[in-house]
């Protein structure tokens, strides 16, 4: 199983950015997929998830602001990221959930002052 993730970079504080995840491979049934991200000198946190039947779950610190969404039939997943502040910056991963946990290789996104 391999996961490609794309759409990180430099943005300014207040701008936008859009996440991508494609997962391929021997895929038979992704339970939840989801977005976590580690700053650095800090631990790896959930930012958003999504499960096969659409339920979302958000940190509180990006509600209101990020929204994930999935397109089953392309085991892809999304994070739309709006308002975006400097303690956003991190590398964020890709993660899906099989019964097993899959990880991308992770996209910095840095948001600047």
């Amino acid at each position: 199983v391999q996961l490609v993730e794309s759409g990180g970079g430099l943005v300014q504080a207040g701008g936008s950015l859009r996440l991508s995840c494609a997962a391929s491979g021997s895929i038979f049934s992704i339970n939840a997929m989801g977005w976590y991200r580690q700053a650095p000198g800090k631990q790896r946190e959930l930012v958003a998830s999504i499960t096969r039947g659409g339920n979302t779950n958000y940190a509180d610190s990006v509600k209101g602001r990020f929204t994930i969404s999935g397109d089953n039939a392309k085991n892809t997943v999304y994070l739309q990221m709006n308002s975006l502040k400097p303690e956003d910056t991190a590398v964020y991963y890709c993660n899906i959930k099989t019964g097993f946990d899959y990880w991308g290789q992770g996209t910095q996104v840095t948001v600047s002052s």
